[in-house]
């Protein structure tokens, strides 16, 4: 028996089986050209810088009492009175987080022909709390006509509602200098902006205060008719924003 055409044709070759070729080959077509495209998306990384400058309103400071005596109970009792006193003065100014920050005994030694002497102790209590920059100079001296005796530390710094705000102020800064940026570079190429495809912040931190030169000359300026001059100086919050620009 004679076979058709038809017949004859192998079945990898049938008219119905021959439609799937240019079906894959139109979806192979059209998966390169979107492939290729997501892989040609120009984009431009920038990153931009801004500042407010603060003038802190707060001051962090550490003080101390600290007395030498033969024994170490006179030692420890002195300083005990010293700071109750002390302690008392700094609450009457309403000052805020008040705390011990230290307690701290220890012997006195002198050597001679090589043999330790006791000479007698020295105890030591120290305290920190926050105040006002404009109170700060008058703490400070009430303090040490308490019996305060070492001022450790005054860290000029700013109060949270302050550096909020400057924070804020400082990454508006940051983007328009990003975008101030992106604009030059793709208007001196002759392109333009798409979209913000990507961004990134940098969070502002509180500045570190700098060091105050003062410390040591209070106790020795403390009996003076002025109170103790604390003048704070600007303070700078910055922060960064990086824009990824589709163009």
């Amino acid at each position: 028996m004679k076979q058709t055409a038809s017949q004859a044709l192998s079945p990898r070759f049938r008219p119905q089986n021959l439609l799937v070729i240019p079906i894959m080959a139109a979806f192979i077509g059209l998966i390169t050209p979107v492939a290729f495209a997501q892989e040609m998306i120009r984009t431009l990384t920038v990153t931009g810088r801004g500042k407010e400058a603060v003038t802190p309103t707060q001051a962090q400071v550490t003080l101390g009492v600290e007395i030498q005596a033969k024994t170490a109970t006179d030692a420890q009792a002195e300083v005990a009175r010293r700071m109750n006193s002390v302690v008392n003065v700094l609450k009457a100014n309403n000052v805020s987080k008040l705390q011990t920050t230290g307690i701290n005994l220890s012997p006195n030694y002198d050597y001679s022909n090589n043999q330790r002497i006791l000479r007698g102790y020295t105890a030591r209590n120290t305290v920190s709390f926050t105040t006002s920059t404009e109170s700060t100079g008058t703490i400070l001296d009430a303090a040490i006509k308490a019996g305060a005796t070492t001022i450790e530390n005054v860290s000029l710094i700013l109060a949270d509602s302050q550096f909020s705000a400057a924070q804020k102020v400082a990454l508006q800064r940051a983007t328009l200098d990003a975008q101030a940026q992106a604009s030059v570079v793709l208007n001196t190429l002759g392109l333009k902006p798409q979209q913000i495809i990507g961004i990134q912040i940098n969070n502002a931190t509180p500045p570190m205060p700098p060091p105050n030169p003062m410390m040591m000359r209070v106790a020795t300026t403390a009996d003076a008719a002025p109170p103790t001059p604390v003048i704070a100086g600007e303070q700078q919050v910055e922060a960064t924003v990086t824009l990824q620009i589709q163009y």
